[in-house]
Order: structure tokens, then sequence, then C-alpha cells
């Protein structure tokens, strides 16, 4: 063996599988085309590291990513719409393993797009007409049905994918195709219109209130589907990171907390330019109604926010009281981010002193 190999087989690193599947968490996501997948992928480019590898999975929609989550092997974590558990209850789930779903963090918000012929002006024209509203299990088709239903509004609904939709809508097989991702989703802004389709607005009424919130497609958004002056008002529901609640001394637990862990401290990342920008929606610390967080989720919020007034890092609550700061919820999440990063910039120089040392 000549010198050159000898020195590189002893200076090449030693192959640990064990360390690497330890450190592996699989993402359940969604489409090839949508938001969740390039959520999962900017998971994946910031966190991959030597303990932890995020394995970004193509998904078959909310409902079914809450099923892969509770049953699939090598599926630790899912991007789900936040009223998409509702659904399990017609499944008998709900007194066994639907108990035992968590989250981790409240991600943003998923706004409905529905796509149809110019001369569709008013939503309730649907009524009778061909509507895709994707496959069944999906988010998209939970969505769709429960929005249809609370409108009074009853088309007549196909099930094909995204894919496949929008060359029907050109065809002239249906009349429109909804879409619930957030906010721009690079095939409907890539959709090739010819001045025939646009996105139309979904009333923010009734029921429709209790469940969903106000939001608002535009141009910038989609320059081929929404006139400059004239934007879709249409609705939005949340989005959320999904896990199954493992025993604490369990293995997928503890890949969970080693995601958690990684994902709170170096959360400042997703706000780069280059990220999606929904990541400049997501508040760490917000509740999700119906939904208990993850313990170890839970425990690094709580180090993040304890207020131990001998401690360096006096905690983000304890600074706003004693000062009596009072802003708005949009106002305060900003600030927990910028706390946030602040801590992480500090625990970096911590690290980085302790090594010199």
């Amino acid at each position: 063996m000549s010198g050159l190999a000898g020195a590189s087989a002893q200076t090449a690193p030693t192959f640990n599988a064990s360390r690497v599947n330890a450190g592996t968490v699989g993402v359940i996501s969604g489409g090839a085309d949508g938001t969740y997948i390039r959520i999962a992928a900017d998971l994946a480019n910031v966190l991959d590291g030597e303990d932890l590898r995020v394995l970004p999975m193509i998904g078959r929609g909310s409902l079914q990513n809450l099923r892969d989550i509770m049953f699939l092997r090598g599926v630790d974590i899912g991007i789900v719409q936040m009223d998409a558990r509702e659904q399990l209850k017609a499944e008998n789930l709900q007194d066994n393993a639907a108990r035992r779903l968590r989250f981790i963090t409240r991600l943003y918000n998923e706004e409905v797009h529905i796509i149809a012929s110019r001369d569709i002006t008013d939503i309730r024209q649907l009524d009778g007409r061909k509507v895709n509203i994707d496959k069944a299990g999906s988010g998209t088709n939970l969505t769709s049905r429960l929005i249809f239903e609370k409108l009074g509004i009853k088309p007549d609904v196909t099930t094909f994918d995204q894919a496949s939709s929008y060359a029907k809508l050109k065809s002239g097989e249906i009349q429109a195709a909804v879409y619930v991702a957030g906010r721009p989703v690079r095939a409907i802004a890539e959709f090739q219109t010819d001045g025939r389709f646009h996105l139309i607005s979904i009333p923010f009424e009734g029921e429709i209130a209790e469940s969903y919130f106000p939001a608002r497609l535009t141009s910038e958004d989609y320059p081929q589907l929404v006139d400059r002056n004239q934007p879709a008002e249409t609705l939005a529901v949340g989005s959320l990171l999904a896990v199954f609640n493992w025993p604490e001394n369990s293995d997928r637990y503890s890949r969970v907390k080693r995601f958690v862990n990684a994902f709170f401290s170096r959360f400042d990342e997703f706000l780069q330019p280059g990220r999606h920008p929904k990541w400049k929606e997501v508040n760490l610390a917000a509740d999700v109604p119906g939904w208990e967080r993850v313990k170890a989720a839970q425990d690094w919020l709580d180090r993040a926010t304890a207020g131990n007034p001998s401690a360096e890092v006096q905690s983000f609550e304890g600074f706003m009281n004693s000062r009596g700061i009072n802003v708005t919820a949009e106002q305060r999440e900003a600030l927990f981010r910028d706390f946030l990063a602040w801590q992480n910039d500090r625990q970096k120089v911590t690290r980085r002193s302790t090594r010199q040392d």
C-alpha cells in the first residue's frame, strides 16, 4: 500500500450504521407540486447534519398522513391540516391510536384555491357542475366537502389528482378545480390559462367563519389568474407538524426529540432568503385548539421561556410582563421569533467559547 493510500485509510471517517439510523427522521408531506413537499425539503436542507437526517416523503394528503403517522413504519412526523383529525371519527380510530396524536408546532395557513372558467363569477354557480376536489383522503378533498356543505352547494365532484385536473379543466371535462395549499403554489402559478380561467372568491360567512380564516389571493401570487385590481377573497385552514405520542423511553420518541431540539433551536435559519415564504407565518409557541403538544416540544418551549430571574437569558414572557409590554398577537409572534434567534446566537457563542477553553 502506498503512503498516500495508507494515509487516506487512516483519515477516512468510520461509517456507523447504527448512528445514522438513530438520527434518521421520516417526514410525510404532500404532492410533488404542493407546499408541503417544499416545506419538508427546507427541513432537510437546514437540519441535516452528523446527528440528524430528515427524509422528506411524498404523501397523499392530510388524512392519509395521519394514518401513516399512526401505523406506517419509517414515518415519524407529518404535515397535516388542523381539521383533518376530525375525519378519523368516521374510521372508529378516536378511541385508540388517534388519541395519541400530538403536535410539535403550528405551521402556517393554507389557502383554498378554486380555479374556474371565466364565465363562473360566483362560487354558488358551481352547484350541479363538475368540480374536482382531489383524491379521497387528501386535505383538499376533506376541506372542499366541508366548505361546500357549509355553503349549501352541491357540485358534481370528481377526484382526479391535481396534475390531471388542470388538463381536464382545459379540455372542458370539469368546470372547476379546488386545491388547498400554501400560496404561492407553483403548479397553479405556472398554469397556462390563455385568459380562460381565474381564481374565484369564497364568502366568509355563517358556519364558515367558525372553522376557517379569511385570506386573499392577489395578482402578485398568480398574475395569470387574478386581476390586478380585483383580488380573490378566499379561506384558509391552519396546518401543523403532527407526531405519534411514543413512550419516552422508546427509540421513536428519541428521534422526535432530536428533531424538535434541532428544529426549534435553529428556527431562525428557516426565515432566511431562499426558504419558503410561509415560514414567516410560523409561531413555534402557538397553541392549536383540540390538540396537545408532544412532550419534547413542550419541554423545549418551557426551557426557552422559563421564568428564572437569575438566569443569563431572561424568559420571553417574563421580559414582556415585567415591562408591561402590550402588543397584538401578530406583534408578539414576531417578537418571540426575534427572542428565539437571539437566544440561538448566544448559545452558539457559548458553545464556541467552551470549545476554545
